[in-house]
Order: structure tokens, then C-alpha cells, then sequence
């Protein structure tokens, strides 16, 4: 199941264009804005890994929102957040927003193969990290005593995300002390309800990262995605004692299985990506699959391709745009 594979080329979403204003193209999600304050999200098969798109994964797309939006409903009684309606399986309607500067990143275990990650640095030798203090004699994987936020700045195109302090974010103006203060109590809250429907689905939620955005009022929201295998890490419940007792990792369902095949390769990032084998990618989409299958205790529904040309076909037939838009997909 390779992203490279010509056999695969329609049946991925890599791009799409709609006859709509304000086009903002992200690493996996494109958006135009709409009338009333929002704005039509679509999520792409594009993987993003090391802040670079790495390529596409069949269905990720769907997966990542049908999940999100599951689980926007399943937080709507800890904090607001923009979701509106999934008129498609790829697509969101949301309410628009202005995004703060900092994503707030909830760990609850010390893990990672980025440079950036809490235990790269760990390992390093670190033991003052983003404003928190580790004990020495932490093991990979580990599950910290209690969940800690270590926040980045959201960098633009091409760039990378810069670890900060949990007292950088205020020292620096990115947000102001009491708004800084409402995000991070609401990460913490959305994270341990997270963790307790992941640990009834049998799974472990490991880390995982937030965006918050202001509403037209200056109201703080919930945006982007939330608990997606793409933005967080989920470990196998049943096998995680087991992995940590024989010092290997732990079996995987979200994008570590490709963060960590490129890492074994000596790639982090820099330079020209290697070429994958075919049963990572193979590998990865059965983890996502089985995650959104776990979590929603749903299946995950088989849905008309190519995506590109569904996707114009319902949002013409829902008013938001008209019937001779033109449309580019991969």
C-alpha cells in the first residue's frame, strides 16, 4: 500500500480545488471560507511526517476527519470547539478562527524519534525540559507520573516547530497569562477524558497535540483535529507491559510506525526522504484503521472514488458551491 504506488492514484485525495475564497492549504488539510463566520475544511490522504508531506495513505483522509468528528462530540461538554458538520466523509464545516501562535502538545508518557521529542532529549541528558523537571532512571515509553504540557510554536511552511517552556508562551506574547492559563487547563481536561475512552477501547493514549483558535467574539475554541492517530499516539493496551518489560517499543496504531521505519533508515527530516517498503505503508493504514475502529466502536463506512469528484458532487448538492466547479485531484 505504498502512497508511490501507480495503482494508487485514484484512489487518493493528494489535492482539490474548489470555486470558494480564502484558500488556505495546510500539510494534510485545505480550507476555503464560507458566509456566517466559517470556513470548509477537507482533509487529504497526505501524511506528514518530520514537518514534511512524505506522501498519501489510501483513505487516511477520511479516517482522521470521521474520527475528529467523533470525538469533537464526545468533548463538547469539557470546552467549545469549531466543528459544525461533516456533510462528506473528507469534509468539515467549522466555525472560522483565529489561531493562536502555540500548539499545546500533552504527554503522558516519555517517548519519540524527532530531535524534539521529550525523550530524544531525555536521553540526551536533559532532565530541565520546556519548564518541567524529570527524574533521573526514566525508560523509553514510560508513562510519566502525570501528564505535563511541553508547548511549540506553530512554524510557517517549511519550517520546523521550536520546543518552548510552559513560561515562554506568556514571556514571549504569544498568549496572554489568563488565556494561557484556560488552554492549558483545557488540554489537561480534554487529555484525561482522551486517555479514559482510549483505555476503555483497550489502548494507550501516549501524547498527543492541541490547537486552539478565537472565535468572532474572542471566545477560546478547540480547532484543527483532535485524538487522530495523526496528531496523537496510541499504543496497544494489551501488549504494553509485555513491550516494556522485553525493552521493545510498543506496538504502534498512528504515525510513529512511519516516524519511526525512516528513523531506522537515518532520516529525521533533512535532506531526500528514502524510499519506504510497501508494508510500513501496509502497516500504517491498518494501525489507523484500527484505531478509529476501536475508539468509535464503529466500522469504518466504504465510501465512492475518486474523492475528489464526491467530494464537489455533495457539496454542490448541499449549496456551497455551484454545479460547474471545476475540480483538480490526484
Amino acid at each position: 500500500m505504498a502512497p508511490t504506488s501507480e495503482r494508487l492514484t485514484s484512489r487518493v485525495l493528494d489535492d482539490l480545488e474548489l470555486p470558494l475564497p480564502g484558500r488556505r492549504a495546510g500539510k494534510v488539510r485545505i480550507s476555503w471560507a464560507l458566509e456566517n463566520h466559517q470556513r470548509l475544511f477537507v482533509t487529504t490522504d497526505r501524511l506528514s511526517a518530520f514537518d514534511r508531506i512524505l506522501g498519501c495513505v489510501p483513505g487516511k483522509g477520511q479516517m482522521l476527519n470521521e474520527l475528529s468528528w467523533w470525538w469533537f462530540g464526545e468533548l463538547r461538554h469539557l470546552v467549545p470547539h469549531h466543528a459544525i458538520a461533516v456533510p462528506d466523509p473528507n469534509v468539515l464545516i467549522a466555525r472560522s478562527a483565529i489561531p493562536l501562535p502555540v500548539e499545546v502538545i500533552v504527554r503522558g508518557a516519555i517517548t519519540g524519534v524527532t530531535t524534539t521529542s521529550l525523550w530524544q532529549r531525555y536521553n540526551d541528558g536533559q532532565r530541565a525540559i520546556d519548564g518541567h523537571r524529570l527524574p533521573d532512571g526514566l525508560q523509553k515509553n514510560e508513562l510519566l507520573p502525570a501528564p505535563i504540557i511541553t508547548p511549540t510554536t506553530k512554524a510557517e511552511a517549511g519550517g520546523h516547530d521550536e520546543p518552548l517552556s510552559v513560561a515562554d508562551v506568556v514571556v514571549r506574547g504569544l498568549v496572554d497569562a489568563e488565556m494561557w492559563a484556560d488552554m492549558c487547563a483545557a488540554a489537561l481536561a480534554v487529555f484525561a477524558h482522551g486517555s479514559a475512552v482510549a483505555e476503555r477501547a483497550g489502548l494507550v493514549l501516549a501524547d498527543t497535540k492541541y490547537e486552539f483558535g478565537l472565535d468572532e467574539d474572542g471566545q477560546l475554541m478547540l480547532i484543527d483535529e483532535v485524538h487522530t492517530p495523526d496528531s496523537s499516539r496510541y499504543w496497544e493496551g494489551s501488549t504494553y507491559a509485555a513491550s516494556m518489560s522485553a525493552g521493545i517499543e510498543p506496538q504502534s496504531l498512528d504515525k510513529e510506525i512511519i516516524r519511526r521505519a525512516y528513523a531506522d533508515l537515518g532520516f529525521r527530516g533533512e535532506g531526500d526522504a528514502p524510499v519506504l517498503a510497501g508494508d510500513v505503508w501496509d502497516e500504517l493504514a491498518v494501525g489507523y484503521r484500527r484505531a478509529f475502529e476501536r475508539i468509535t466502536g464503529a466500522a469504518l463506512q466504504p465510501v465512492d472514488l475518486p474523492a475528489d469528484q464526491r467530494i464537489t458532487r455533495t457539496l454542490s448538492k448541499c449549496g456551497y458551491i455551484n454545479n460547474d466547479v471545476a475540480v483538480r485531484g490526484n
